[in-house]
């Protein structure tokens, strides 16, 4: 995987990055790709969410934006301190959004086994759970089976930001963050496990 990383960048600038690579990936000039990044304060509504599930825009003194997006799933929070994973993978080989998910998963479980931490599927949703509790939040959208979107990681964002949506369909509002369960890992050190194990997971799909 070619990684790019991002301080930090706006969601909308964020998608637009990624429809270019797409279009790379579809026409042969661009190889597969891991994005790093992190957003400004963003609500964003997957094709199976509702503007009902934004309950508040301003929480913790913070203006929190929202934009309707291509991604499967509901809706779910971006911000500082979560680090978001957008793999751009090609996936004509093999044309399964189910294992491409559990990919994205396991990137996530194999990682925080890596400090410490034991994380699961649950059947709540998809995504990454600590002890009932989701740590990690994945979506994505498919053109012509090249894939984007991804799985985002509480790292150490502020969770009073979920308070003012409806996450993942949720109405309890499960989250938890590395941060919360105890873990004071750098940015650059999660950022190099994560690499790690995509290439493991992903680097024998563009062998195929």
């Amino acid at each position: 995987m070619h990684v790019i990383r991002h301080q930090q960048q706006k969601y909308p600038e964020s998608v637009a990055e990624q429809e270019q690579l797409v279009a790379g990936v579809l026409s042969g000039t661009v190889p597969p790709c891991l994005i790093l990044t992190e957003h400004p304060p963003v609500y964003t509504i997957g094709t199976s969410g509702s503007e009902s599930d934004v309950l508040m825009r301003q929480v913790d003194g913070d203006q929190i934006a929202v934009y309707p997006t291509g991604r499967g799933g509901e809706v779910t929070y971006h911000g500082p301190g979560q680090l978001v994973c957008y793999v751009i993978a090609d996936l004509r080989c093999e044309p399964d959004l189910h294992r491409h998910v559990w990919r994205l998963e396991e990137m996530v479980i194999r990682t925080l086994a890596d400090f410490g931490v034991q994380a699961e599927r649950d059947a709540r949703g998809i995504g990454v759970w600590v002890g009932g509790l989701k740590i990690a939040a994945a979506g994505v959208r498919c053109r012509k089976w090249v894939s984007f979107h991804g799985i985002a990681v509480n790292h150490r964002p502020n969770l009073k930001h979920f308070s003012g949506i409806v996450p993942c369909g949720m109405q309890d509002q499960p989250v938890t963050s590395m941060q919360k369960l105890g873990l004071d890992v750098p940015r650059e050190v999660l950022e190099s496990t994560l690499i790690s194990h995509c290439n493991t997971l992903f680097d024998p799909l563009a062998r195929t």
